[in-house]
């Protein structure tokens, strides 16, 4: 089975107990973070991979937010979340490796707790900037290889299982990546012993930069 469709059953079968599996990790780990990049989008945002929704009790109002993920269960979930809200984001099934949107589409591009389950995060993040207008920001939180030695060992060990069974990586950084993309990082943060990074960068305001 292509990896993209298995990733795709995957998340479809995750989506009606997520929320709920992942609810201690989300206060202890994840909530602070998802406020941290949901308070600085503005205009058009894109939100890649929404899975269901977590992010949008944090967005600050008047944003036109536009979500995508591979998953139609999440997105289903997404749009429950969004009902109770009160909102009305525009939901889209859509590859993150092939955004269907021209360049230049958006003020703002965030990213969640994703980058680390997607099959090429370099092509992924490259159709973020792409889509991103000159000066607009791209926002990031992930879990990431840690700083500490002993975690980083566990983190690799981890990478063995996760990485084949739900193509989930725990050892990637996504920063490097953003900085050899062209984007100016303006403010980053490491939390957790390292193995939590959020990151805010801006994209250059040359005349060709949406390509």
């Amino acid at each position: 089975m292509p990896t993209a469709e298995r990733s795709r059953r995957f998340w479809d079968r995750q989506a009606a107990t997520y929320d709920r599996r992942i609810a201690p990790v989300e206060r202890r780990f994840f909530a602070d973070s998802r406020r941290w990049v949901c308070e600085r989008a503005h205009g058009d945002v894109l939100e890649v991979a929404i899975g269901t929704g977590l992010n949008l009790p944090h967005y600050p109002p008047g944003v036109r937010l536009t979500g995508v993920d591979s998953s139609p269960a999440m997105l289903d979930a997404a749009a429950t979340r969004a009902a109770r809200l009160g909102l009305t984001p525009r939901l889209l099934t859509a590859d993150a490796h092939a955004l269907p949107f021209g360049p230049a589409s958006f003020d703002t591009v965030v990213c969640t707790w994703a980058l680390c389950g997607m099959a090429d995060e370099r092509r992924a993040l490259g159709e973020m900037v792409r889509v991103l207008r000159p000066g607009g920001s791209l926002l990031l939180a992930d879990h990431v290889v840690a700083t500490h030695p002993g975690l980083r060992a566990l983190q690799r060990l981890a990478d063995l299982v996760t990485g084949p069974l739900q193509g989930e990586y725990w050892t990637r950084r996504p920063l490097p990546l953003v900085a050899d993309l062209g984007l100016t990082l303006v403010e980053t943060d490491r939390l957790h012993a390292g193995t939590v990074e959020r990151l805010r960068a801006l994209k250059p305001c040359w005349k060709d930069a949406d390509v």
